[in-house]
């Protein structure tokens, strides 16, 4: 079985990166006591990466209601982050941006959430990580296909809601949807209720 990050320590991380468009270092413990998305691009200057930033950035309101920050990693460098932020999005730019995008230089932090291809690129890897510093959900993919902020959300609500409440989320479940309890009995609760 492949290792997972999974229930594990998220791996920390400290690199610089553009905030705004300001030149700050981040590291893991600037989050500690949040949650946090931290979602990794191949790169700069590309094609599917600015369609998921910019979707990122419109949706930063909707992260902010959850507590949550959001921070995009790639391998390229804070002036390269910069240069493409002050491209326009209709020329493929990002434009402002409402949240961080670490300069993973050294691809350090890429290796270490292991996402790393040989080549040199990240894989598009999107790691939940809860305010223990925990992993609690990871998804990586292949380069071609864009991400669902609005999948992510919907994950991000169904483990705010388990953490909260102990109760766990079947099947597609949504913000309002039933949770059901973890145990052999009580669980039939609410297999009766959709029966």
């Amino acid at each position: 079985m492949a290792d997972t990050l999974v229930q594990k320590d998220a791996p920390d991380f400290k690199a610089m990166s553009v905030d705004g468009k300001l030149f700050k270092e981040k590291q893991l413990s600037d989050y500690k006591g949040k949650w946090l998305v931290l979602f990794f691009y191949p790169l700069d200057f590309t094609f599917v990466c600015p369609t998921e930033i910019t979707a990122f950035s419109d949706r930063i309101e909707d992260f902010k209601k959850l507590e949550t920050e959001v921070v995009g990693c790639s391998i390229d460098s804070q002036f390269t982050h910069l240069a493409w932020i002050n491209t326009p999005r209709k020329e493929g730019g990002l434009g402002d941006i409402a949240y961080p995008l670490l300069a993973d230089v050294t691809k350090e932090i890429a290796k270490d959430y292991g996402v790393l291809l040989p080549g040199g690129i990240a894989l598009r890897g999107l790691f939940l990580i809860n305010p223990e510093g925990k992993i609690v959900y990871n998804v990586t993919h292949d380069l071609g296909v864009g991400r669902s902020v609005g999948e992510v959300l919907r994950v991000l609500k169904a483990f705010q809601q388990v953490a909260k409440t102990g109760e766990v989320c079947p099947a597609n479940w949504d913000e309002g949807g039933k949770t059901m309890k973890p145990d052999t009995d009580k669980s039939k609760e609410y297999f009766a209720s959709v029966a």
